[in-house]
């Protein structure tokens, strides 16, 4: 029993005996890839890996290592401060900038004699002003805040008994200005044959008014409309039609200033071709003004509507021109 129990006790090896077997005679443990004095990298102490958590574990959970990669983004606080401040700044400029305009043209533009004033004539027409208890301030219109664009101007052209007719000739008078071509085979009849139902509204319903507008066509086609061949075309549209040509040098500047889209197709082996155009109806007031513009898709009954709105409020405007 003695011999058994020293056989165990011998068997039981202490833990200082252990660690010096598994050390070398330089301390360096066997098997370390360690060599000679070089001593163990440390650890960056950036590195979320060996970074010590709050709470002293040196485990680190997602959210302590998503922590660690968050940086600063590209847009920050000064930064929006600083594209406040020149927004405010701008907004301020215009303001300025459009008082100081008005009152340099506030001698130019007071009477009702006179033709308006435009802030940007290439693209905005002339207004008439009013001044008001707050200011000047443009006379009401069918355009409202925006202004009227600039469309329009004087113009030269030819009639069917081969006279000069300008712009001037029509002065009293309300206008429904159509752009087309003889040649057209359904976009400029389907137009005119709007027009005419227009006028015969007018004519059944507001007489006085109906002799007050007139219908006109002006051929984009001078080429090929001659005096003869619009005579004979206009025997299938309303009465009222004045029908306008004229060289293309002529037809050329009129279309610039009443912005309107030309092209011509090409053409087909017989020599024919068709035009490309503008489908709209300008609408002109008796100073020869552009009042409205009509568009492919509204109906006779629009444009009659329209066309009484536009006459009652001139009629209105010229009230409170006078009153002022």
């Amino acid at each position: 029993a003695r011999s058994l129990t020293r056989t165990r006790s011998v068997g039981r090896i202490p833990s200082s005996l252990a660690t010096r077997r598994l050390l070398s005679s330089n301390g360096i443990p066997k098997g370390s890839n360690i060599a000679g004095t070089t001593k163990p990298a440390t650890p960056p102490a950036n590195d979320p890996v060996f970074a010590k958590t709050s709470a002293g574990s040196g485990k680190m959970n997602d959210t302590d290592i998503h922590s660690f990669s968050i940086g600063r983004g590209p847009v920050s606080w000064p930064a929006l401060g600083l594209v406040a401040i020149t927004a405010a700044s701008l907004v301020a400029y215009y303001k300025i900038e459009r008082e100081r305009r008005l009152e340099e043209a506030m001698g130019k533009i007071v009477s009702s004699e006179s033709d308006g004033w435009s802030p940007d004539p290439e693209f905005l027409g002339k207004r008439k002003w009013k001044m008001t208890k707050f200011g000047w301030f443009p006379v009401d219109d069918a355009y409202g805040g925006a202004g009227r664009p600039a469309i329009g101007g004087p113009w030269t052209l030819v009639d069917l008994d081969g006279n000069l007719v300008t712009n001037k000739q029509f002065e009293g008078k309300w206008l429904l200005l159509y752009f087309g071509f003889a040649r057209c085979p359904d976009i400029c009849p389907s137009e005119m044959l709007k027009v005419g139902k227009v006028m015969d509204t007018l004519a059944a319903e507001h007489p006085e008014s109906a002799k007050q507008v007139v219908p006109v066509f002006v051929s984009v086609d001078p080429a090929r409309d001659s005096l003869k061949a619009l005579r004979e075309y206009g025997k299938d549209f309303h009465p009222s039609y004045i029908f306008l040509t004229g060289s293309p040098e002529q037809v050329q500047q009129m279309a610039k200033k009443y912005r309107v889209y030309v092209s011509k197709a090409d053409e087909t082996e017989d020599g024919d071709y068709l035009v490309d155009h503008s489908i709209v109806i300008y609408f002109h007031d008796e100073t020869g003004e552009l009042a409205d513009c009509f568009t492919q898709s509204m109906r006779p009954s629009d444009i009659v509507d329209k066309i009484l709105e536009r006459m009652a409020e001139s009629k209105r405007v010229k009230k409170e021109l006078a009153a002022a």
